[in-house]
Formats: C-alpha cells, structure tokens, sequence
C-alpha cells in the first residue's frame, strides 16, 4: 500500500445502537482507570512470562546479562530462550501498543499494522494514518465516518480498511471498523468473529443489544460485521435508517471506518460514502482501470462525501 493522492421507511431504534455502542465501549470503560505506569513491568518479566521459562532459566539469563553487559533479552535471544520477535512484542507490551503474537499471526496473514507493526506495509499504514488525521479528523471539524471504496473487487479494499482501522486504534482512540460490504463480506473473517448478526440485523430491525464486538489484544478496536447478507443491500443502505446509524456512531466513536461493495457491483459504495461524509478511494497498481477510477473520481462532483484522496495499492 502506497501513494496517498488528492484527488414509509422503518427507523432504527436508537436504544439498539445505544446500547450495542454502550457494549462496545464498556472494556474501554473499565481500562479508563488510571493507567499503570509504562515501565510497571520488565522486558524480563514479559519475556519470562511469554515464553514460560523456568527460575534456572532467568537465572542463566541474567548470569550471562552481567557478563556481557547485553539487555534481558538480548542475551535472552543469544542464549537461544527467546526470539528477536518475542522481544518485539515485549516492548509492545510495555508501552501499551497493540501487536500480535506470533502464534496468533498465521490466523489473519492481512492484518499488518497489528502482526507486523514495524514493517514498511504497516509504516504505509501509519503515513495514511496522518493523512487522514489531518484531512478529516483534525480538532474543530465535524465528525465524519469514512468509507473505504474501490472500483473493483480485488482491489484490497477490505485490506486497506482493516489495516486503517488498526493503525487508528494504535493511537488509543475507540475505533470503530463497520463491514458494509452486504454483497461479499470479508471483516469478520480477518479478525476471526461471529458474523451471525450485525449491520443488516439492526437495518432490518432484528438487531440484537450485542452486534458491535470488541476485537482481542486491540482494546480501542471494535467491529461491526454485516451478518446475514441480505438479498437487498442497495435497498438497506439508500434507508433514512443507514444515515442515522452512521451519525450515531460517529458520535459515539472517535474514528470510524465502513468498508464497501466494489463499485463494479452497483451504487452501494457511491450511497455509503454520502452517507458517511467521507471516502477513501482504493486503487491496485498494474490493474485499476484509469477509466473506472476517472468515473468513480468524477461521481463525487455532486456529492456531500468528502474525497479524501486515492491509494495506489502495492500489494
């Protein structure tokens, strides 16, 4: 990922999404408790406990610490009881920065920012991170949703707003990833959750309280996954209902991310962006047609979203 560019209806029920959103937000309620101290534990006693070693064992570690000078888990590594990446991951530990271990990586190879949140992808990720900061969430301006669209599908479309969402929860702020995509969800599957309600439930008013989940080892992330895919999702997101869920939650999160149906498939994307009040546009390199992109570009002439740029996908 590189090269950001310029470039009668039913009603939700509020209390649905109040109390979904309440849900959601309750981990982070109970971690709004005075935060502990950043160096409240070693890199030793993460080590030690991560890769379960014994009291010999520190003990052979720390021999060889004041031999040599080296740091725990330098001479962790050069004593062959830990890896350079477990040492990563401590320090991710200790300053509070979300990053998966590595037996949990082989789960969702496409989450970057969160199993390899020091590679050049991720990096990429963050570069579009301070873009976005700064064209859409900057203090004083109105809080919008921002919905990530491609003109077809294979783009990396939900690749890119998976990472996105990451890299802003990186940040501390409750992030909210909303999987719009009601012809070919794939969010749920990246963060391995239950997809057996979520946003056409609360769209067709069969929503339950708890369709909004918290993502584990992420706690300032949360997903909304479609659910059941609805025969009419064009129907569902052009809904008074649509645009009403979307100001809720952007009021109630501080960043809000809603991944899209490839434009290929029909209006949903060029609906969703208008009604989140932001969109992001994804191109793959060597593939997007400049032609489709010139008309997906040019539909937002007459449209309320705002165009916050282009992404040449790499990858």
């Amino acid at each position: 990922m590189a090269k950001f560019r310029d470039s009668v209806v039913p009603e939700v029920e509020l209390s649905t999404i109040e109390a979904s959103a309440a849900a959601a937000q309750r981990p982070q309620a109970a971690s709004a408790a005075p935060a502990a101290p950043l160096m409240d534990r070693s890199i030793g006693d993460i080590i030690a406990e991560l890769r379960n070693l014994s009291a010999d064992q520190v003990e052979r570690v720390l021999k060889h610490q004041r031999e040599t000078g080296l740091r725990f888990g330098e001479a962790a590594v050069a004593l062959g009881l830990a890896s350079k990446d477990d040492v990563l991951f401590a320090l991710s530990q200790q300053f509070h920065y979300p990053y998966a271990p590595e037996e949990q990586r082989k789960l969702s190879a496409d989450l970057v920012s969160l199993n390899e949140p020091f590679s050049p992808r991720a990096e990429s990720f963050r570069a579009l991170r301070s873009q976005l900061m700064m064209r859409l969430f900057a203090d004083g301006q109105p809080r919008h949703a921002v919905a990530v669209i491609s003109t077809e599908q294979g783009d990396g479309k939900t690749y890119c707003a998976a990472n996105l969402a990451v890299a802003l929860a990186q940040l501390g702020g409750r992030t909210l990833l909303v999987d719009a995509d009601m012809r070919g969800p794939r969010v749920h599957e990246l963060f391995k959750l239950d997809n057996r309600s979520g946003l056409s439930s609360i769209l067709s008013g069969r929503a339950d309280k708890q369709v909004i989940q918290q993502v584990a080892g992420v706690p300032s992330l949360f997903v909304l996954p479609v659910g059941t895919t609805p025969p009419n999702p064009l129907e569902l997101v052009e809904r008074p209902a649509f645009g009403l869920l979307m100001r809720e939650l952007a009021a109630k999160f501080d960043h809000v991310v809603v991944d899209t149906p490839a434009a290929v498939y029909g209006a949903d994307a060029s609906v969703i962006a208008s009604r989140c009040g932001a969109a992001l546009i994804v191109a793959r390199k060597h593939t997007s047609r400049v032609a489709m992109l010139q008309e997906l570009v040019g539909s937002f002439a007459g449209s309320p979203a705002k165009l916050a740029g282009v992404i040449v996908n790499e990858f």
